[in-house]
């Protein structure tokens, strides 16, 4: 690597690094994600959870012999009552969480019903309070139990009976159709959060500033310049959108509850992470060379940052298709698209189903448009109208 290219790179990271306020506004978004995402899974996991030493109390009106074996199996303080009135207002104000209204002689007539004869079946109503989470938990707890029961009364097979595991779908899957869905959109709009964040600041920040101009006096070519600058920036934005990706990974436990013993990072290999890793920074070449691109036809870093939103919509509209596109491509073709390309592989990694000529497509093209850019850097940093513009 030419000795520009290196004092250039020194330049920028030590202008970067050395502001200490700088470095910690590149590694907050992922600390601040990982407060905000654990604190999001705990608050919604408390409102709309049941504490698990809570018994939900449940009042029946007419309670027929054979329900009083198999109410109890849900474990709730059950009552018999004979004002359904009264009962109905406490459920209504929430110190009754189920009420269960039977029709007088209900075993008799489920006995006599009939399905063929037409006549309208005996009924059980059953009232909850919606706005409780306890009182919803009981309500769904209970018809789960009363349709298991009527099921036994009149059907005549049963589906999937018993404590088999019926279903077939391993960790990988559970694990790989998750994080295909989520991950990709979530990569990239970290991706380019981090370009955003560091590239219109060292390109039309320079303009501003005026210091852009002592440095293209110097004897340094401006192509080595133009890729000085767009490496540093692009490990800059690596280091934030790493940052930013573990504080996500590492909330996901506490977001999604339940299911956190069934999704988890540490399934994908060695190999898996160092494709990603490959993709990710072929990526942020991209996209820090877009960036500075557009900042550099802006005067000031405020004009720069408008120009750069449409790129940020491309951005999450790539990262949308792929949550909705039914797995990566298995054509090559696809994969020769920049941006696109990224989205793909990244769903292929995450889904276990990544194209390895895909992967190597997506580089080589994402470092191609990288040494174009470089190339359009530099005949910008030598147009006196475009560098010195006010």
């Amino acid at each position: 690597m030419r000795n520009g290219i290196i004092t250039i790179m020194k330049k920028e990271l030590a202008r970067f690094f050395g502001d200490r306020r700088m470095v910690v506004s590149i590694l907050m978004p992922g600390v601040l994600l990982y407060i905000m995402y654990s604190f999001m899974g705990t608050a919604m996991g408390d409102a709309f959870g049941v504490d698990e030493d809570y018994t939900p109390t449940l009042q029946a009106v007419n309670l027929p012999g054979s329900m009083e074996t198999l109410l109890p199996e849900t474990g709730f303080a059950m009552t018999a009552g004979t004002d359904e009135a009264a009962a109905r207002a406490a459920v209504t104000a929430q110190e009754l969480d189920l009420l269960l209204v039977f029709p007088e002689g209900f075993d008799a007539d489920v006995a006599a019903y009939e399905v063929s004869s037409g006549a309208v079946a005996p009924n059980v109503k059953i009232y909850y309070n919606s706005a409780s989470t306890n009182s919803t938990f009981a309500y769904q707890a209970v018809v789960g139990l009363l349709d298991a029961y009527e099921g036994r009364m009149v059907n005549k097979f049963d589906v999937n009976a018993g404590g088999e595991g019926y279903d077939l779908a391993t960790a990988e899957d559970t694990t790989g159709s998750f994080f295909a869905m989520m991950m990709p959109m979530l990569l990239m709009v970290f991706l380019y959060s981090g370009c955003a964040a560091v590239a219109p600041e060292s390109i039309a920040g320079e303009k501003e500033r005026g210091t852009i101009a002592t440095m293209l006096i110097t004897p340094i070519r401006r192509s080595d310049v133009a890729l000085g600058k767009i490496l540093a920036l692009a490990l800059i934005s690596m280091i934030s959108a790493v940052s930013s990706t573990v504080g996500t990974v590492l909330s996901l436990p506490k977001m999604m509850g339940g299911m956190s013993d069934e999704v988890s990072a540490d399934i994908y290999s060695v190999q898996d992470y160092l494709l990603l890793a490959a993709v990710i920074f072929s990526t942020v070449l991209v996209l820090v060379t877009v960036i500075s691109i557009l900042s550099a036809f802006a005067k000031t870093i405020k004009e720069a940052q408008t120009y750069v939103m449409p790129v940020m919509l491309v951005v999450m509209g790539l990262g949308i298709v792929g949550m909705f596109g039914g797995g990566a491509s298995q054509e090559l073709a696809e994969y020769c698209i920049p941006l696109y390309n990224s989205v793909q592989c990244m769903v292929g990694v995450f889904s276990f189903s990544v194209l390895p000529l895909g992967v190597a497509a997506t580089v080589g093209v994402n470092v191609v448009v990288t040494l174009v850019g470089v190339v359009v850097l530099a005949r910008m940093f030598n147009s006196e109208k475009i560098i010195f513009s006010k």
